[in-house]
């Protein structure tokens, strides 16, 4: 550590090393730049240098595990700098799907201290455990960095495979220690014993020293145009976003805008390009010529002596996001590190533990869907201890808007607690087929997999994937059992889109979003160049397109149907009902609209013919009935508009209270329900079995149902816009809905909230 510059431990990373080498089981849940990464290299590296406690020559070994290749390949840079002084006694190497080929053996072979993700430790190392063997039998530590990102279905599916490393560890002699890493969560050791399924050590206290950091909140001011319905517009987050990093840019500050998609951090980027490049041209009135017409120029402020206003600045704005190749990654990655380069436009693969340090500000374009993100983000900031700046501008959304008129909700309440349910069987079966594969399961090892193992594995054997010999339960197709599941859910095949003239693959669409993105006539846009798709191709999993420059984009519109199959809670709210349980979702795509780039005015409208999907899943949902709607002054000409009002607020306001975004969510609301027989709103988890997210709703029911009534009244729209009602996701398009309804309906609902 003095070799490193460290003379003294802070106490929480102290804390943490000394229950490491106690052979406890640590999670660290402290703040940004608070120096987790120490905490549990201390002890990984300190058990490397002693071979004597290994079986074999090999000596100690450890993993790293990592929910992005650009963390990984960070941490291996840290590594080697902090063991540089020890040798070669201390081996790290990554280990993904970037690795070459011929580095690879080396890796199982020779090296350590072995960084890698989940997705590779699925499908590249668990199934080939017998050539792992060395290093596993002399596994000492796992660690597992930032866990909190592993929320969700993906969280689920990760902590299965980690709950397959520790019985292939086992079969190997060893029972290695779990070092975990977090940004500040609620309860992060109940979360981590679900990641990993063994209880940890709790490690909350923060005494690290840091500087001062400003946090702001923006919001966009509305335009002169008018969208859907005739509500008005905002200038779009992003235009914003750009325009401040071209201010700061020119004030000399490093800093990083977050946004949430490829394209955005693509178009920032470029803006603020253009913008710097031309700023000393233009005055501080005029309009970039190649800018988008709906971005007015930047407020130009007085340039730092010595750097001149916009020319070589340009060239230090760049767009960092996934879909490059390796080596861009690394040498943007590099770039930011030294300084090279003042501006970066990044989706969130740099909002995690990468060291960024001596940035000045950092914007982020749209609440990032949790507080446990939106303090990582602002976090990058001031990471060398100095003062620091974060801004939050807010997209035209339900809970960006709350969040900017309700602070409070971002400053002075708790990060959520990470949501996740190992035990979902859409989750568990395939790890069970997998597990399988590598050893044969027996019933020794249900209590490792959770109570549902018994009856998966009967259904497994009943469809023939699992056969039953003696004692045991073995995987009988040919094909790889870990290859059958995308632990990113996918959910199926990935859609190729192909360009139909030259046959050249663009890239993929997830099968579950195939139907609504890339459907026939969609418009579709990859690194800055629009495509219209000329056929969707379901058989083979291929959409052909040509490129083209239509002046509309398109929206497709979808029927949904939902059914009850089980209602598991039920609590009376007065005569109203809040439940929770199973249900059925059908969906279809019928259609698509053709609206104008700029206004949103829709062109016309598509049939389309599309076969429906069914999704078996978890919900939450409420029930009001005629006499409260009487109460509500709901007549029948109004209930169904306000009924789908409050549904599209309250998935907009969700994810406030649980860690998920509101593209994980759906909804449905019905004046008239089949199985209820009342009015009834449904919000369900967007995976097959559930993701915990409608359980966490349920739960938490009163204080989110408030919000979503406060963030409706509060706009300042007269009839619903897209920052309280409209939904950017509704395959209705936005009709009907009833703002005051909404309001109404959803204070009669809270009067008698236990």
């Amino acid at each position: 550590m003095r070799g490193a510059g460290i003379e003294r431990p802070w106490e929480h990373q102290a804390q943490a090393a000394a229950h490491a080498v106690a052979g406890e089981s640590v999670i660290i849940a402290t703040g940004t730049a608070s120096g987790k990464s120490l905490s549990y290299l201390v002890p990984v590296l300190s058990h490397l240098l002693d071979g004597s406690e290994a079986p074999n020559g090999r000596g100690t070994t450890a993993l790293y595990l990592a929910p992005t290749k650009a963390l990984a390949a960070d941490q291996r840079r840290a590594v080697t700098e902090l063991a540089r002084p020890l040798g070669t006694a201390v081996r790290p190497a990554v280990f993904d799907g970037d690795t070459p080929v011929e580095e690879r053996e080396w890796v199982r072979l020779y090296a350590n201290y072995v960084l890698t993700n989940p997705d590779m430790l699925h499908r590249g190392i668990l199934p080939g455990h017998a050539r792992w063997s060395s290093f596993l039998r002399a596994l000492r530590y796992v660690v597992i960095d930032e866990c909190h990102t592993y929320r969700g279905v993906f969280g689920s599916h990760v902590a299965q495979v980690v709950r397959r490393l520790r019985r292939l560890c086992a079969r190997y002699g060893a029972s290695p220690v779990f070092l975990l890493a977090s940004a500040t969560a609620a309860a992060p050791g109940e979360g981590a014993a679900r990641l990993t399924g063994v209880r940890p050590v709790e490690i909350t206290e923060d005494t690290s020293p840091r500087g001062e950091t400003v946090l702001a909140l923006w919001e966009p001011p509305l335009t002169e145009l008018e969208g859907e319905r005739g509500a008005p517009v905002r200038r779009t987050a992003t235009a914003e976003t750009a325009e401040l990093l071209t201010d700061l840019a020119l004030q000399d500050v490093r800093t990083v805008a977050f946004v949430r998609s490829r394209r955005g951090a693509e178009l920032v980027s470029l803006i603020a390009q253009e913008r710097l490049a031309n700023a000393s041209a233009n005055p501080p009135a005029s309009t970039s010529a190649d800018a988008p017409a709906d971005i007015p120029a930047p407020r130009v402020p007085s340039a730092p002596p010595g750097t001149g206003r916009g020319g070589g600045l340009s060239a230090r704005i760049a767009a960092y996001r996934g879909g490059y190749l390796p080596e861009e990654r690394r040498a943007l990655e590099r770039a930011l590190h030294t300084g090279e380069l003042l501006g970066l436009a990044a989706t969130n693969a740099l909002e995690l533990g990468i060291d960024i340090s001596g940035l000045d500000a950092v914007l982020i374009t749209g609440y990032p869907g949790t507080r446990a993100s939106f303090w990582q983000q602002a976090g990058r900031a001031g990471r060398a201890g100095q003062g620091a700046l974060a801004i939050l501008v807010a997209r035209d959304e339900p809970l960006d808007t709350y969040l900017v008129h309700h602070p409070e909700s971002l400053f002075q309440t708790p990060v959520e607690s990470t949501v996740l349910d190992p035990h979902n069987p859409y989750v568990l079966a395939p790890h069970l087929c997998a597990a399988a594969a590598e050893i044969p399961l027996t019933e020794a090892d249900f209590t490792l997999f959770g109570p549902e193992t018994g009856q998966l594995v009967r259904k497994l054997e009943e469809r023939k994937l699992l056969r039953r010999r003696g004692s045991s339960w073995h995987w009988t197709r040919k094909e790889r059992a870990a290859d059958l599941t995308d632990i990113r859910g996918g959910g199926g095949r990935p859609v190729q889109v192909v360009e139909e003239d030259t046959g050249r693959l663009l890239g993929t669409v997830d099968a579950s979003a195939a139907h609504t993105t890339v459907h026939d006539g969609a418009v579709h846009l990859h690194q800055g160049r629009t495509y219209v798709v000329r056929r969707l191709d379901l058989e083979d999993s291929a959409a052909l397109v040509e490129e083209a420059s239509p002046p509309w984009t398109t929206m497709a519109r979808d029927t949904t149907s939902l059914a009850i199959l089980e209602t598991d809670q039920e609590v009376p709210w007065g005569e109203a009902r809040l439940c929770f349980g199973s249900v059925e979702v059908t969906n279809q795509v019928v259609s698509y609209l053709r609206r104008r780039l700029m206004t949103g005015e829709v062109l016309g409208e598509t049939k389309l013919d599309l076969p429906p999907r069914t999704l078996r899943t978890r919900a939450v949902w409420w029930t009001v009935t005629e006499d409260q709607l009487d109460a509500a002054r709901i007549n029948p000409e109004i209930l169904a508009g306000a009924l789908h009002a409050a549904e599209h607020a309250a998935i907009g306001i969700l994810p406030l209270f649980a860690t998920c975004d509101r593209w994980d969510i759906g909804g449905v609301s019905i004046a008239l329900h089949p199985d209820t027989l009342l009015p009834t709103v449904f919000v369900y988890d967007g995976q097959p079995g559930g993701a915990g997210f409608a359980e966490r709703a349920f739960h938490t029911a009163r204080e989110w149902l408030t919000a979503t009534r406060d963030a409706i009244a509060a706009c300042e729209c007269e009839a619903g816009c897209p920052s309280c009602i409209q939904s950017p996701k509704c395959g209705n398009a936005n009709d009907p809905l009833h703002k005051r309804g909404a309001v109404r309906v959803l204070t009669e609902l809270l009067k008698s909230a236990p």
